[in-house]
């Protein structure tokens, strides 16, 4: 396996901290076509953070579903995306989430202070330096820290030389990182011994039935065990929204009229619990419609209403969905993209203001960029009405 440098902007050609790069193979074909990371967990390793953070990460970059099943050490993305996208990509993970803000080296904690701050305290200078608060990531990192331990707030992750680092994971499964065996670093000893610990403690804390009086100590169920207290059972949020678009199209991904009615898929959005997050209105805008959409979006009006409501973030995550409808899975519907704006503007879906904003400015936030140029090269007719319309107001008043 070749080993690229953790920061890849450092040429020097004796700098110590190695991952391997990236690699990926598309699997499936048509709206069902995925891309799987193959070697993430590797690579996950050698930056010592948890694997769903990067995957979270992809999926937010990359305007993607994504999904995983960490015990079948697999990791999708949904759409075609190559190994040098992914490796782009990890870079901005990289540069956000692993390296200090002040030296630039990969030796860092990640640290939680408050309800959403997150800071990476470097071990090689000492300098501890906030994480973009502003970032969806930094919120889900908050709120799942790599160490899930109840009331434990300090989330330890140091980058090691090499795709070093050894976790509980690696004990239960019988394999070790040959740079931490050869470390011997006595704090990662105190805390796989903590963590060992704790595991023992857990199973004293288990109730013993007079007829179920053996712990399960088989090889599977330690590891499993092992792998709860590693925080590796953190449950990806993306997953949820993964799981609905593929409850919406289990019967409709070729015929639209076999979509769940909208009052189904609005008490699902309920039972999930995502009617305030706005990717499920992205999932939404990419899962709805076919090559009627013009006339299926009053068909859908009432559920998209509710949803929306007037929020911009809303707005602007529907726009990401129509943007990977038309960009990505309709590439030969983007002519009709200018009727749709209009319909949703006539609608009140979405705001003058929202459609100026997201035309006016190439974005690759939910497709790659050049996806994102073709999509609002075909919309510019109607964003060029909306902003003449605008200074015609203004004039008269």
């Amino acid at each position: 396996m070749s080993f690229i440098n953790i920061c890849r902007e450092n040429n020097d050609p004796f700098y110590r901290y190695k991952m391997p790069a990236i690699q990926s193979k598309i699997e499936g074909k048509g709206n069902g076509i995925k891309t799987v990371v193959v070697n993430l967990s590797e690579v996950s390793r050698a930056l010592n953070r948890p694997p769903v953070y990067v995957l979270k990460y992809f999926g937010h970059e990359l305007g993607a579903l994504t999904s995983m099943k960490e015990d079948e050490d697999r990791y999708l993305v949904n759409g075609v995306h190559d190994s040098n996208e992914l490796q782009d990509s990890l870079d901005g993970f990289i540069t956000k989430f692993v390296l200090c803000g002040a030296c630039k080296n990969p030796e860092t904690e990640i640290i939680i202070k408050g309800k959403d701050d997150c800071f990476k305290d470097c071990k090689a200078c000492g300098e501890v330096t906030q994480i973009d608060p502003r970032h969806k990531l930094t919120t889900f990192v908050a709120r799942n820290p790599p160490e899930s331990k109840k009331g434990k707030k300090a989330a330890t992750a140091t980058a090691n030389v090499v795709g070093g680092g050894k976790s509980i994971s690696d004990i239960a499964s019988g394999g070790q990182s040959s740079a931490a065996a050869d470390a011997g670093d006595d704090e990662d000893d105190d805390v796989l011994a903590r963590k060992i610990n704790a595991a023992a403690a857990q199973l004293e804390e288990v109730e013993v039935k007079d007829d179920d009086w053996a712990v399960d100590m088989s090889e599977e169920a330690v590891a499993r065990r092992a792998r709860e207290l590693d925080g590796a059972t953190i449950k990806d949020s993306q997953q949820i929204f993964n799981d609905f678009g593929e409850w919406l199209l289990a019967d409709a991904e070729t015929d639209k009229s076999k979509l769940p009615s909208d009052i189904d898929i609005y008490k699902k959005i309920v039972e999930l619990e995502i009617g305030d997050q706005e990717e499920t209105v992205q999932v939404l805008g990419q899962a709805l419609f076919d090559e009627d959409i013009v006339n299926q979006l009053d068909e859908h009006i009432g559920l998209l209403g509710k949803l929306i409501n007037n929020d911009e973030d809303a707005e602007k995550a529907f726009l990401g969905g129509l943007e990977r409808f038309f960009g990505v899975e309709k590439p030969d519907l983007l002519p009709q993209i200018n009727k749709v704006l209009m319909k949703c503007y006539d609608k009140e879906l979405l705001s003058e203001e929202t459609i100026i904003q997201w035309g006016s400015k190439v974005s690759k936030k939910y497709v790659p960029k050049e996806t994102s140029k073709k999509v609002r090269k075909a919309a510019k007719p109607f964003v060029k009405w909306l902003q003449e319309a605008e200074e015609e107001d203004e004039d008269e008043e």
